[in-house]
């Protein structure tokens, strides 16, 4: 059990590890800081949090771990932040999407990666965000990626690991290259699309949406994802992103080419053998 953790941005995500916190009883003190004094207010209120404070040094006061659940582009000021107020002693982790510019940046503010910093992805989520929309059982069966060190803190490690099993969620562990090369093709490459496919519709006729069916509302529905967050996973992740933006306009060329040629053979085995690998995955 955590004695006190201070939660950093208590939204969807924040707002829902410290509720499955709260639930499952593994932690004696959660404060929740932020700079929406309104935002921590309707936490505290909806019991997701015990207490909050707009002073950093009073939120981390006898903390055991800090948890930073604000967009990846904070981090740099987060960790300035919070660098004067904790010692070697304290657990450190996050939930940011990409890992690699997480390291870099830990790497910039502390001379080195604390051996008791814990990178971390919950590979879950909404649409919707904010407090409001916080749930204790969000991680409940889905995966959470920790991207330790070589020399990362064993016991940290084993820490954050057992938090989050508690939670519900399968931990594995991988180095952030593997994470964020992976995460730039099944996750970050899909929300561009659906964001691209958007735009292509408004530049082109908006009144098509009127004649959407149900397959474009499926397809396009993770647009409705939190732009601010989407900007700044697409600009610490960017390498990654664009390789694989570019790996699919290569699949859609190829597909392209099939239907301009009249290729009917082709065609159906491409589309098989895709249908058969999409439902073999959601048996899972």
């Amino acid at each position: 059990m955590i004695n006190k953790i201070c939660i950093i941005g208590v939204g969807l995500i924040g707002g829902s590890f410290a509720a499955g916190l709260k639930q499952s009883n593994q932690a004696k003190i959660i404060v929740g800081f932020g700079r929406n004094e309104n935002s921590l207010i309707k936490a505290q209120s909806l019991g997701v949090i015990d207490k909050y404070s707009l002073d950093i040094a009073t939120a981390l006061q006898g903390v055991d771990m800090v948890l930073i659940a604000t967009p990846v582009d904070s981090f740099g000021t987060i960790l300035k932040l919070i660098k004067p107020y904790i010692d070697d002693s304290v657990i450190i982790s996050d939930v940011g999407s990409t890992k690699g510019s997480v390291v870099s940046i830990a790497k910039q503010i502390f001379g080195r990666v604390p051996k008791r910093f814990i990178p971390a992805h919950p590979i879950a989520g909404k649409e919707k965000s904010g407090v409001e929309a916080s749930d204790g059982a969000l991680f409940n069966n889905k995966r959470v990626i920790l991207t330790p060190e070589n020399d990362t803190d064993t016991q940290a490690l084993e820490a954050v690991s057992e938090l989050w099993k508690i939670l519900g969620a399968q931990v594995e562990t991988m180095t952030h290259q593997q994470h964020d090369d992976l995460l730039a093709m099944t996750s970050h490459l899909p929300h561009m699309l659906a964001f691209g496919l958007m735009s292509y519709l408004i530049e082109n006729n908006p009144d098509a949406r009127d004649y959407a069916a149900g397959g474009f509302k499926d397809f396009s529905r993770i647009a409705s994802s939190d732009s601010i967050m989407w900007r700044d996973i697409c600009l610490n992740n960017s390498a990654d992103i664009v390789k694989h933006i570019k790996g699919y306009q290569e699949s859609l060329d190829k597909l392209s080419n099939l239907i301009e040629n009249n290729q009917s053979e082709a065609l159906e085995n491409l589309f098989a053998e895709a249908k058969s690998a999409r439902d073999e995955w959601i048996k899972d």
